[in-house]
């Protein structure tokens, strides 16, 4: 599971079509001359909700195959939902390291077209405005998981923008922040979205959300400003087929990524941003790390010689100076 979520910081984004009709009803004749007014029309009985789409057979065996995983991942003690704890102590030094390798370094590499895990310096990103998230639901997504779905993205939104201080709310349109949750098929079907909507979308972005392997549980791209490190708009990818804990863990690290953590750590812990898969819900270090990123000491496009002296003094702070 080590590719499960730590996907590269691309340009992408997608807006899914929403389809409406409108229904007329019909317009009784008016009798010459009328003795009486002519009672209206009956009201149409409103139509019932569509249900919803059947999954196809390939996102019915994932399904199941992820509930197993998870099912193996808690019989193993991971996936914790407790934040870290006693056993899990960290001090002023772990945070600047974890800090440093989580934000200030990137997983992949596009080599040849593919993207490949290695892991290279990079300059600090975050975003310096407003973010505008939207949650668009494939059609054969349940419409009780699309309530607890929906219900887990805002909450945690929320969450994100207290800690962060970064204004972040849900929009119907004019999204720069987008979420979808959808089935295997519902995925490929967004890549000619994606290409007809984003002039100059890689064909190495595209095939990376079409040929997804199912060891990558879930992902998140990204547009960043080359000359700043701003980001401007981003996108996650949730798999619907996932059981509720897995969705909710992917729902935590792919949005906290795509706003600016976007390196994992085999040092880091207790933290999600880590491929070993103990900590399944952002923790009190992660919550550091992100007060840390949005910090207005640090500033978008700093590399580590820039950033590193100032995430030092902010970690003293948050942790007191005998950490």
């Amino acid at each position: 599971m080590a590719s499960r979520r730590r996907l590269p910081v691309l340009a992408l984004t997608a807006l899914w079509a929403l389809a409406s009709c409108a229904q007329f009803l019909p317009v009784a004749p008016v009798p010459v001359p009328p003795e009486r007014p002519d009672p209206p029309p009956p009201a149409a009985s409103p139509l019932p909700p569509e249900p919803p789409r059947e999954a196809d057979p390939e996102s019915l065996e994932l399904k199941t195959y992820y509930r197993r995983v998870q099912e193996g991942l808690l019989a193993q003690g991971l996936l914790r939902t407790d934040g870290g704890g006693p056993d899990t102590p960290f001090g002023q030094r772990q945070l600047v390291e974890n800090f440093v390798r989580i934000a200030l370094y990137e997983e992949y590499t596009s080599v040849g077209g593919r993207m490949i895990a290695r892991e290279r310096a990079s300059r600090l990103h975050r975003w310096e405005g407003p973010v505008r998230m939207s949650i668009e639901f494939g059609p054969t997504i349940p419409a009780d998981k699309q309530v607890r779905d929906r219900n887990a993205i805002v909450g945690f939104a929320k969450r994100l923008s207290r800690i962060t201080g970064l204004p972040i709310k849900q929009v119907s349109s004019g999204a720069n922040f987008e979420v979808f949750v959808v089935n295997e098929a519902e995925r490929r079907a967004l890549v000619p979205r994606l290409r007809s909507t984003i002039p100059g979308m890689t064909e190495t972005a595209l095939s990376t959300l079409s040929d997804l392997q199912k060891s990558s549980y879930c992902l998140v791209f990204a547009i960043d400003d080359d000359t700043t490190g701003a980001y401007r708009r981003a996108v996650a990818i949730v798999r619907g087929e996932h059981p509720d804990l897995l969705t909710l863990s992917c729902i935590h690290e792919e949005i906290a990524q795509g706003l600016g953590l976007s390196n994992d750590s085999p040092a880091a812990r207790p933290s999600i941003f880590n491929d070993d898969e103990e900590f399944g819900l952002l923790t009190t270090m992660d919550e550091y790390l992100l007060r840390m990123l949005y910090d207005r000491r640090l500033r978008s496009g700093m590399t580590e010689a820039e950033a590193r002296p100032i995430a030092e003094e902010i970690a003293a702070e948050l942790l007191g100076a005998d950490s």
